[in-house]
């Protein structure tokens, strides 16, 4: 059991009194020297001077001068450690006492910070140190612990928002494949027909509740892939995987009345081939499922000598340029907003932010005042050795 903490203020204010301490014991020691030297030089003669008694005499002098000098050091010093001691103490005393009470006034906003940390929770991240005054160390400090409670408070909010989209979106299909098996299961006279068309109208919720769980499983390995390496690196052409990717998308391009062009050269980088299939795909996807009617898409490949580039533009509703960089969040859909569209969940763009910043990539994002949308992803040619740090976010740059 502990019975004394020493907190820091005590320590500080022991060591406050310390250093007066021995500040204090030479002083002490220095008045001894010069008290000694000085009764020393009063009691001197010069070496020709002859005392005599009044008789006439020859005095002994010098034994005479030593033992007063002796008498005198004796009783300075006397009064010197019986005086002087006392005045000694009451000067530690104030030293230590000033010592705690400037240690207090200096530790103010460490003590504001603890109590601040101990009122945090899940629902307070809004609270702030606020500390204020002269632009030192513990300032600095304090402005680094608010920083820091900032960026908690905005992490917890886009989980709670993440969670909450994920959950509504799964509940749809669901809700979907629920609702027909009560309806179907509960007419008796439901026929063949009947079956065959719950089973599609299920196949297709069950689809779509799949490639949702898909994409946040692909969204969550990306995440913890942001500090490590990617579990297959090779060497990978862009341009080769732009043909498997048309093919997929040509109904709905179709369907929809997109026109895409092409213009592909070699464009080799250095990563896993799926999830810069995965990225393609979803630029192709995105671009054709919020174009217009009869609208466009292009594709383009190349590379320089120390990168690799893809470029996707499209046609489009015109979208805010201060809701390019909210399309690469989760379940951010359109011009930047929350579940408006009729297909996909919003996770295309954010897994594509995700792929490049784990392939050590540059986005950049560009809404034309014409309308639509212009990606351009640039990847090394070669794979760089991955930095100690990297930030907490890719930035998705403005195209100039």
């Amino acid at each position: 059991m502990r019975f004394f903490r020493p907190t820091l203020r005590v320590r500080m204010a022991l060591l406050y009194g310390g250093l007066v301490l021995l500040v204090g014991i030479s002083l002490l020691f220095t008045c001894v020297i010069l008290i000694n030297n000085s009764i020393k030089a009063s009691y001197t003669l010069p070496t020709d001077a002859v005392v005599v008694h009044q008789d006439g005499t020859p005095y002994n002098s010098t034994l005479a001068l030593n033992k007063a000098a002796d008498k005198t050091k004796s009783a300075a010093l006397q009064y010197l450690f019986s005086t002087g001691v006392l005045f000694f103490a009451i000067i530690v005393v104030i030293g230590a006492t000033g010592g705690y009470l400037l240690a207090k006034q200096a530790l103010r906003p460490i003590a504001q910070l603890t109590q601040t940390a101990r009122a945090l929770s899940t629902e307070t991240l809004d609270q702030r140190i606020n500390l204020g005054g002269p632009d030192d160390e513990l300032r600095e400090l304090a402005d680094t612990f608010d920083a820091m409670l900032g960026r908690l408070d905005q992490a917890f909010d886009s989980q709670r928002l993440f969670v909450a989209n994920a959950s509504h979106e799964l509940r749809t299909p669901l809700s979907v494949i629920r609702t027909e098996l009560e309806v179907t299961l509960s007419d008796p006279n439901a026929d063949t027909e009947e079956l065959r068309r719950m089973g599609e109208i299920i196949g297709s919720a069950a689809e779509r509740a799949q490639r949702l769980v898909t994409s946040l499983l692909t969204l969550a390995r990306l995440q913890a892939v942001g500090g490590g390496e990617l579990e297959v690196s090779e060497p990978v052409d862009l341009a080769a995987l732009v043909p498997p990717v048309l093919h997929a998308v040509t109904s709905e391009a179709e369907h929809s009345g997109v026109r895409i062009e092409t213009e592909v050269e070699q464009a080799i980088t250095v990563g896993d081939p799926r999830l810069l299939e995965r990225l393609i795909g979803n630029l192709v996807e995105n671009a054709i499922r919020h174009n217009v009617p009869n609208g466009w898409l292009r594709i383009t490949t190349g590379q320089t000598d120390d990168k690799a580039w893809l470029h996707v533009a499209n046609g489009g509703t015109v979208i805010p340029n201060g809701d390019v960089d909210r399309l690469f969040e989760p379940f951010r859909r359109g011009a930047g907003k929350v579940r408006t569209a009729t297909r996909g969940a919003g996770l295309g763009l954010a897994i594509v932010r995700l792929i490049v910043e784990a392939h050590q990539g540059r986005l950049q994002a560009a809404a034309p005042p014409f309308g639509g949308l212009a990606v351009r992803v640039e990847l090394p040619r070669e794979r760089r050795p991955r930095p100690a740090a990297l930030p907490e976010k890719a930035r998705v740059d403005a195209i100039a």
